[in-house]
Parts: C-alpha cells; structure tokens; sequence
C-alpha cells in the first residue's frame, strides 16, 4: 500500500474509532445513569420500536449514501439531488410511521406506543438533513470533524435525558435524549461543514446511482429487518421486562463491537473502493484490515464476558442481573462481527450490489430458520442460535471474496487463530480471579479489567504482532501530533 494511501487509511481509521469510542463512550456513561433511574420495562417499551425505526432509517439513506462514495466522479448536482430526495423520503417515511402507530401499539397490546412512536418518527426527518454532510466527510476520510460533532451532541444530548429522567419523565426522557442527539448532530453538520444544497436536481443523477444504491438499499432493509427481528419476536412473545434485560445486555456487547464495526466499515469501505482494479493490493489491504480487527475485537469480546456478572452488579445494581448470562452469550456471537463487515466491503467496493443482497437473503433466511426453532425455549436459546448464525454466515461471507480476490476462508481463518489463541490465554488469566477476590464485585472488576489489559499487552509486547507494532506507532504519532498542535 502507497505511503498516501497508507497514511490517509490510519489517519481515518485512528480519527473514526476514537469518534465511535468517544460517543459511545459518552453514551455508555449516560446509559448507565439511565438504567439507575428507569425500569427495565421502561428501555422495553423503546426498544420494541427499535426495527421499525431502523427499517425506516434505511428508506431515509437509500443507498446513494454509498453510491456518492464509490463513485468517483461526483459533482454538486448529484450531491443536491441525494440531499433533496433523502428529505422527501425522511418525510414519506415519518408520515408512514405515524399512520402505522396505532398497528404498532396493537401488535404489542401496549397503547403507549402510539405516542412515542410518532415522536421517535421526527428523527427520520431531522437527520435527512445531514446525511450528504456525513456522507461526504465520510468519502473525505475525515472523521476528526465527525468526531467533534459526535461528541457534542453525545454530551448536550445525555444531560437532557438524565435530567428528564430524575424529574421522573421516565420513558419520555428517552425519547428526549434521541430526539435531541440528532437535531444536535444535524446542526452541527451543518455549522462545521461547509457544504450547502443549491436548487438544482437531477432525476438522470439519480438514476445513473440508482443500480448501485438500490440493491445496497436492498441488502440494508434486509440486514436492517433481520438484525432486529430478535427484539420484534422478544417484544411479541416475552415481557417488556425481559426485553429490556436483553436489550441492555446488547447495549453492554454492541458498545465495543459497534465502535469497531462502524470504524472499519467508514474507513474499508472508501480505502477499498480506491483500489478496487488491483486485486493484489486489495487483497492485502484486507488481509491487514481482519488481523487488526481480531486483535483487537477478540480480546475485548472475551474480556466482556469474562467480567460480565462484576460489571453489570457494579454499574447497574442487582435489578439488571438477569442480563449478564445474555451479555456473556451475546459477546461470543460479537467475535466475528467486524470480520463480517470486511467481507462484505470487498463485494461493495467491487460495485458487486448483487452479491452483497443475494448473501443477505442467503444469511437472513438462515437467521429465521434458526430463529423460528430457538425462540420457543427462551431467549437464552435465540442467542445460541445467534452463535451458531454467525459463524456460518462467515463462511457465507468469505465465499465471494474468495472468488473475486482470492482470499480464500481458510487463509483468513490461519491469519486469525494467533490473535483467538492470544485473547484465549488472556481470557484464562482474567477467569482465573473470580476464584481468588470472592465478595467483592467491584474488587473483582478492578482487578480482572487491569490483569486482562496488562496481561494482553504483555502477550502482544512478547509476540509482536505486526498490526500491534502498527497501532502502536500510530497512536503514538497521533499523541504526539495532538501534544504539539499539529
């Protein structure tokens, strides 16, 4: 990989993951706080909206997000053209949500929804405002603004909710925190951005993106509807309750597996598309792109379930413990999620939307088979069933890459198992303490984060993995830029 190329990849993924991580981060405090003030029925009830608003989410992107980044030779107009119609979509999509508010509340037997159903629906409108800004900062690699915007609105958003929620609003103030964390993160795209819309539209622009965005469409609203189709049949069959402890112990496993995800998607996605003819060089830049993912990510999923039932007691109180055996299923089902995310790079950057929708069909169709015969012994069962899913649908996901860059499943699989057999010897080390520091949950969570972190740098200084040495050198470049002002 050419030095540029190189440079402007780990600048964007070092400025993208500490975006994901702070506002997560930020997030993950608020969310605590939260869970002190609400009821598990209360994050219940806003998560049995959570597929229909994602499902409604991606009609608002409609692919030609996407479609802006691979395409090269952009210009204002087609950036116009996508902003103008995300607007008219955002509007066409809350309408139909508020119309379908009373269906929704029925399917639940909760009159409540209807309500919260049509005020989470603003959303939909208020961010296709800003989804040419992210877009572009995106296709720039320049997520050091997105990081600042993020932030900010993390930080206003969470105090509107925590206030709302001690003066006893209680599921309103969630609605509130969302409600405002997106007119703050559009308004800020706005302020720090410079690009503004001119009254210029394009029906031809849009069609000329119309192949590409709409099976991406396509495999979105597929993948969107059956990532949340766990919380639609949870809602359906269990209590608010339980879906709230569901919900939570998701909320703990997306935390460091979402910020990774997102990151490597933002950054892969624009990075492979830019050397999309060369597939000697795309293949290495993937290869590069899975091992420092599974360094990363497997330690952090085996560490989290490791520490799950000292954490939760810790940070939630005793009334979320039925959570932390969903927590730890959930972190081994989150191993290969980024891993996922760069298969299906390879395809997109390809321009290969036809494969990409035709391995989601694949994939959700595996998804409801398992689904449908684990969800009658409980959710512990429909996690099981996760597992299993996810680790067939690697193979699933490997299958094209093999074909179009001859990286096959079983490189990737020799690639990865030091980094699974590193994270393993950590996770030993950090189990073995629950036997010795007994009565003490936050002793214990102390000690095992520290042994844990101390123990994996040790293996990592010892064996010297290339993407360690790497992140190494860049976090301490980035840290020295941002102490001299550079």
């Amino acid at each position: 990989m050419p030095d540029g190329l190189k440079s402007r990849t780990l600048h964007g993924l070092f400025w993208s993951f500490f975006d994901r991580t702070g506002q997560q981060g930020i997030q993950f405090i608020i969310s605590i706080i939260l869970a002190r003030l609400l009821a598990p029925e209360e994050f219940g009830l806003v998560a049995m909206l959570a597929v229909f608003m994602a499902i409604a989410q991606a009609f608002v992107g409609g692919g030609f997000g996407a479609a802006l980044i691979h395409k090269a030779d952009t210009g204002h107009v087609d950036e116009c053209s996508v902003f103008y119609f995300n607007i008219l979509v955002g509007f066409l999509a809350a309408g139909v949500l508020c119309l379908a508010a009373p269906g929704i509340a029925a399917f639940y037997k909760r009159p409540i929804l209807v309500p919260l159903t049509r005020a989470l629906s603003l959303n939909l409108i208020i961010n296709s405002f800003g989804i040419i800004q992210s877009t572009l900062l995106t296709k720039r690699l320049d997520f050091k603004a997105q990081m600042k915007i993020s932030l900010m609105a993390a930080f206003f958003s969470g105090l509107i909710g925590v206030s709302m929620a001690y003066r006893g609003y209680g599921v309103w103030s969630l609605v509130a925190q969302s409600l405002s964390s997106t007119f703050l993160q559009t308004l800020l795209l706005w302020v720090f951005f410079p690009w503004r819309p001119v009254w210029a539209f394009s029906v031809a622009s849009l069609r000329g993106m119309f192949p590409f965005g709409s099976k991406l469409l396509c495999a979105s609203l597929i993948a969107t509807l059956f990532d949340n189709m766990y919380q639609l049949v949870i809602g359906k069959v269990f209590s608010a309750a339980d879906l709230g402890f569901y919900q939570r112990a998701k909320g703990f496993q997306q935390l460091p597996v979402d910020n990774i995800t997102s990151s490597v998607w933002r950054v892969t996605f624009p990075v492979f598309s830019s050397v999309k003819d060369d597939k000697a060089r795309l293949k290495r830049g993937v290869r590069k792109a899975l091992t420092t993912m599974a360094m990363v990510n497997f330690p952090l999923m085996i560490g989290l379930a490791i520490v799950a039932k000292p954490l939760v007691h810790v940070l939630l109180t005793d009334k979320w413990a039925p959570c932390v055996p969903y927590l730890q299923l959930l972190c081994m089902a989150g191993l290969l999620y980024p891993l996922h995310a760069i298969n299906i790079n390879v395809l997109t950057s390809q321009g290969r939307t036809d494969l990409n929708l035709r391995i989601a069909i694949l994939k959700d169709f595996l998804r409801v088979a398992l689904l449908a015969v684990t969800f009658r012994f409980g959710i512990a069962a429909i996690i099981y069933g996760q597992i299993a899913q996810s680790v067939l649908c690697y193979f699933v996901n490997t299958y094209y890459t093999a074909v179009l860059i001859r990286y096959s499943v079983w490189e990737q699989i020799l690639d990865l198992s030091p980094y699974l057999g590193t994270a393993g010897v950590m996770g030993v080390g950090v189990c073995a303490l629950q036997y010795v520091i007994t009565g003490n949950a936050a002793l214990l969570l102390a000690a095992q984060v520290g042994t844990g972190l101390l123990l994996f740098t040790a293996l990592c200084c010892l064996f010297r993995p290339q993407p360690f040495v790497e992140l190494w050198q860049m976090l301490r470049q980035k840290l020295r830029q941002l102490r001299y002002g550079a």
